[in-house]
């Protein structure tokens, strides 16, 4: 009797436990379970400090890798290093119950490895807006802030919505974004910058090459002659290449437009604010017919 009992008591422990995980699935569709929220995080990539931040889990972070400086208080936590060297020693000293990596960005190897250790692992990788508002979301679960997290979500959904509207009829625009001299490179319709353009009526000349970060020639640039170029290179000659050729459309009628890598590159909360200016800068271009 008493070691039926005993069982029993074991049985319930468990059942109770297995109702009080947290459990989602990341965005390799990997289930991610705690038995608590999370209170020691570490992120290894911008996007993703910034989506936890819009999440309210901003005060349980604990690391971050380099280039994480938005928002400012996040240069204030352990750097753990760069997106493709980090620093493992570092995280695993951090303790953390829970880390957030990039899956295009970060070592499989080294992901493999904190996973062997016994650390929750969230694999993050938003291709387009939807799941940027449900990865807010589903940070705010794993670190126990929900309600943060979900007005953040319903903001960037509306906000995303508005965007939308306005320029959902928008006539076309052919759009080349570059986001590499040399070699010249640009980005496939795969890409959460592809979702941008589209939302802006852009459409993108190489859209439908099968790389995520394709490599492009001169020439095939010229030849799809788009009417407008994007770059978030900062330097001072960053256009000079273009103007080099007045019969492309894009130089001809000066829509040759600088964007802030920050925001377009990241795939967080702010991508909103890179496609207002691009949205923007397509309106100028339409203007120039």
């Amino acid at each position: 009797m008493l070691l039926r009992a005993g069982l029993a008591c074991c049985a319930a422990l468990l059942l109770s436990q297995a109702r009080a995980a947290i459990s989602v699935l990341d965005d390799e569709n990997h289930s991610v379970i705690l038995v608590r929220p999370a209170h020691r995080i570490v992120s290894l990539a911008p996007h993703a400090t910034e989506l936890l931040y819009a999440a309210g889990a901003g005060p349980y972070m604990v690391g971050v890798s380099e280039y994480s400086d938005f928002p400012p208080q996040a240069q204030k936590l352990t750097s753990v290093g760069g997106v493709s060297s980090l620093d493992l020693e570092r995280v695993i000293a951090l303790k953390p119950e829970l880390v957030i990596a990039w899956g295009s960005g970060n070592s499989a190897a080294q992901v493999a490895r904190l996973r062997d250790l016994g650390i929750p692992v969230f694999i993050s990788e938003p291709r387009n807006f939807a799941t940027i508002a449900s990865s807010i979301e589903r940070l705010g679960r794993l670190a126990g802030t929900e309600k943060v997290a979900q007005d953040a979500a319903t903001a960037f959904r509306m906000r995303l919505n508005k965007l939308q509207q306005t320029y959902r009829h928008r006539p076309p625009v052919k759009v080349f974004y570059q986001i590499w001299r040399a070699p010249l490179m640009t980005l496939n319709n795969a890409h959460l910058v592809s979702s941008v353009i589209r939302l802006c009526g852009g459409q993108n000349i190489f859209g439908g090459l099968p790389q995520l970060a394709p490599t492009v020639s001169l020439e095939g640039v010229l030849q799809a002659n788009p009417e407008t170029i994007f770059i978030t290179d900062a330097s001072d000659d960053a256009f000079e290449e273009w103007r080099r050729f007045p019969k492309l459309t894009a130089a001809a009628r000066g829509n040759l437009f600088r964007l802030d890598g920050n925001l377009m590159n990241r795939a967080g909360p702010r991508i909103l604010d890179g496609a207002e200016a691009l949205c923007k800068d397509l309106d100028v271009a339409r203007s120039k017919r």
